[in-house]
């Protein structure tokens, strides 16, 4: 990408004039790094330049507490990185590392600093996020937590991106190469597989020693001077990003039965990753806990493995700064478990005698679950989707999928996942259909916006495939947009059921306590804080049609959609962070005590910096919840 184009067009830079674009040009130099090595590390001194990636892939690293490194995030084409010291002069606060061969543009910071000077726009872009007030009592929170913590588990693995421990630079060879010349290369370089590719290095196929030995030693008349590598290469396959964490591979290796998964950015080969790898790096108590799930073959014993959940999370938040991964993970394993209920469920109701109709059908699961924002006391919210079988066929699939329903919900109580008060769950007719039967139900919510029904579209609108064909699921969410598009007053008026509610902190400061109830003097850090920043990056995100997943992923792709600037976009992340960093460690609290995990707490059973962070945030979801008022308020009807 051309410096000065990628300029023009991003944020801080995007209102310099020609001559400065001309001598930024002049002054840029064209670096190339090779795969896997640092251009600078977390705490090193500023290297003077800012860094603009032309080419290639840089993955962002912290120091955990234990001093052990972590991924946060990764830089591709048209990024840049290393500009917060160029202003501050301070050090790096993270550490940047090649995924594979990288071209980087290198501006000097003396041209910069320059043009600070007439531009002060440029300075307080980079160090507005570092100055940000709830970032920085957050990170001081989460510090001391990890410090006072006293459970430790081998969790850190568990954490860890396929960049990380993919095997890099790759061996490869190409299609037309013999066997004989790809086995001498396997066996010089000790190997067990080899990429095939082309001379593009495009991922063709992959070759392994069980390949050879079955397609050519123990095949006839195979000759393996004779034979090529594209003859007997495995050509279907599946292969992953680098950004991919550990145990996804792992999940995904196993699922698809394979040893050997290549690692693919924007097409291009950057790695591999074989199943002995990942159990050299694994977290053996955190991995051994989702080995068990896809093991366990009873209700009672998914139960037990429920409620060690507890035990990751404790670990896991005391080890790491970043919350979201730590909900992801926690998501990822509440997901295996209801999957794991589900097929123990489909294969009780086959020993019946009851067989599912030969139709396409989907699995759902919505709300936090399909938002992969769960918690350690999700409750249910799930349904399912069938193909448009026609109404004859229907007393049918009702027959299999009404008592199946039950069963599956039944189950998931036993296991520890409370019936959803509203009934959000596939044993309620409301929540079984086929497409057209969801599409009529979708369009009644938007056009006839009752507060009961924008409701139940909060939590539906989140949903995502758990088991079946999952391209229903898609065709749903082309139903969803297509009925928010064609009535966009919706949004105005989710948003005004949605913000009648204030966050709980008074004009004066103080914060506003529950006066009477179960949770008298204390306040919801969910339903007073948490859950407005989901309400509102969701509508925006339906307005533009978005459909990631989780909160954050939302609220980046509106960044780059120019809806929020990056600042404001940091402040709600950070906010959203904290929030969810206290009512995790509060849920911990809740069930070492002996309690039901709740999101309820006396704020001032907090020490007075977590008491200004809580402030904090709730004042910037206030903001949000602003921003989305004005913004909505303009819709058309």
């Amino acid at each position: 990408m051309p410096l000065i184009k990628h300029l023009q067009e991003t944020e801080p830079f995007n209102h310099l004039p020609d001559d400065l674009y001309q001598e930024i040009r002049s002054s840029a130099q064209l670096k190339r790094f090779p795969s896997g090595v640092y251009l600078f590390k977390q705490n090193a001194p500023p290297t003077g330049y800012l860094y603009v990636i032309k080419e290639g892939l840089v993955e962002i690293t912290v120091l955990a507490p234990g001093g052990e490194e972590m991924v946060v995030d990764y830089r591709n084409e048209g990024c840049f990185f290393g500009g917060t010291p160029v202003f501050t002069g301070e050090p790096y606060t993270g550490g940047a590392r090649t995924v594979k061969t990288t071209e980087c543009y290198l501006i000097p910071n003396e041209i910069l600093k320059r043009a600070e000077k007439d531009y002060p726009q440029l300075g307080e872009f980079f160090t507005r996020i570092v100055h940000s007030r709830v970032r920085k009592l957050y990170s001081e929170i989460v510090a001391d937590h990890n410090q006072q913590a006293l459970t430790h588990m081998e969790a850190f693995p568990f954490k860890k991106r396929l960049s990380e421990i993919m095997t890099s630079p790759v061996e490869t060879c190409l299609p037309h190469d013999t066997v004989r010349h790809v086995a001498k290369r396997m066996t010089q370089k000790n190997i067990s597989a080899i990429i095939v590719v082309d001379e593009q290095n495009v991922l063709r196929g992959i070759l392994t020693e069980r390949d050879m030995v079955a397609k050519v030693m123990a095949a006839k008349g195979g000759d393996p001077d004779l034979m090529l590598a594209e003859e007997i290469m495995e050509k279907h396959l599946h292969s992953l990003p680098p950004s991919t964490y550990m145990y996804e591979a792992m999940s995904f290796m196993l699922g698809h039965q394979i040893r050997h998964l290549p690692v693919v950015d924007r097409g291009e080969v950057v790695g591999i990753v074989t199943v002995r790898d990942l159990m050299r790096f694994r977290s053996h108590k955190a991995m051994l806990l989702v080995g068990n799930i896809r093991e366990e073959k009873t209700i009672e014993g998914l139960a037990t493995i429920r409620n060690q959940i507890v035990n990751v999370a404790r670990t896991l938040l005391s080890e790491t700064r970043s919350t979201p991964e730590v909900m992801e993970i926690i998501s990822y394993i509440h997901h295996g478990i209801i999957k794991q209920a589900y097929d123990i469920c489909m294969e009780q109701m086959k020993a019946e005698g009851k067989t599912p109709p030969d139709i396409r059908y989907c699995f759902l699961i919505m709300g936090s679950g399909g938002r992969r924002e769960m918690l350690l006391g999700p409750d249910q919210d799930n349904g399912f989707i069938y193909e448009d079988v026609p109404d004859e066929q229907m007393e049918e699939v009702e027959a299999f999928f009404a008592p199946f329903s039950e069963k599956i919900v039944a189950a998931l109580e036993r296991i520890g996942y409370p019936l959803c008060t509203g009934k959000v769950m596939a044993n309620n007719p409301a929540w079984r259909g086929r497409l057209k039967d969801w599409k009529e139900r979708i369009s009644d919510w938007v056009n006839n916006p009752e507060p009961q029904k924008v409701r139940y579209s909060s939590i539906f609108f989140d949903f995502t495939p758990l088991d079946g064909d999952a391209s229903l699921s898609h065709d749903l969410k082309l139903i969803v947009d297509r009925e928010i598009r064609e009535f966009q007053a919706f949004l105005y008026h989710m948003m005004s059921l949605d913000l009648r509610y204030k966050v709980p902190v008074g004009l004066l400061g103080r914060f506003t306590l529950e006066k009477s109830g179960d949770h008298k003097g204390q306040l919801s850090l969910k339903q007073g804080g948490s859950i407005y920043i989901v309400d509102c990056i969701r509508m925006f995100a339906l307005e533009k049609g978005l459909h990631e997943l989780t909160t954050l992923d939302r609220l980046k792709t509106l960044v780059e959609r120019n809806v929020f600037a990056p600042e404001t976009a940091e402040h709600i992340r950070a906010a959203f962070e904290a929030l969810t960093f206290l009512r995790l460690r509060n849920e911990i609290g809740c069930l070492d005590a002996g309690k039901e995990p709740t999101h309820y707490l006396n704020p001032h059973d907090l020490s007075k910096t977590e008491q200004d962070l809580l402030k904090e945030a709730f004042h910037a979801v206030s903001k949000l919840q602003e921003a989305t008022k004005r913004h909505f308020g303009r819709t058309p009807f």
